[in-house]
């Protein structure tokens, strides 16, 4: 995730506090499916109704930005894919697998070392679209 939509989730995530778990912040990006089962049927899933969109949002944009890398996400996409999962079903549980990872970061406190997270910008040409402060 890069500092456009970093800024983009903390915005539409507001204080993780208020998120007990990782499937709390992925029911309220809309990423969990909910039973509409009614009689007989039963496994009749469906997206919620309240959801926030910005927050789904986010987490969309960026498993359709680490989809088009060669890596551990465009695996699992591809993995889902040959599952028989259509492109956004795909793309939805991969935005689900980041919603856990995610949280697993920020629970420990650490940062991804992934080798892709800046894309094809080096960090130095990332200054020019942020004020990063710097230490005297």
């Amino acid at each position: 995730m890069g500092p456009i939509l970093g800024a983009e989730l903390i915005a539409a995530a507001g204080d993780f506090n208020g998120y007990a778990n990782a499937g709390r912040l992925a029911s309220a990006a809309g990423l969990v499916p909910v039973p509409r089962d009614s009689g007989r049927r039963t496994g009749n899933m469906h997206r919620p109704v309240r959801y926030s969109r910005k927050l789904r949002r986010v987490f969309y944009l960026s498993a359709n930005a680490a989809m088009m890398r060669e890596g551990p996400n465009r695996d699992y996409y591809l993995k889902k894919r040959s599952e028989g999962d259509k492109h956004v079903q795909a793309l939805i549980c991969l935005a689900r697998r980041r919603v856990d990872v995610l949280w697993a970061l920020l629970r420990d406190n650490r940062v991804s070392n992934s080798p892709h997270q800046h894309g094809n910008r080096c960090p130095k040409q990332l200054d020019n679209f942020i004020e990063i402060p710097r230490a005297p």
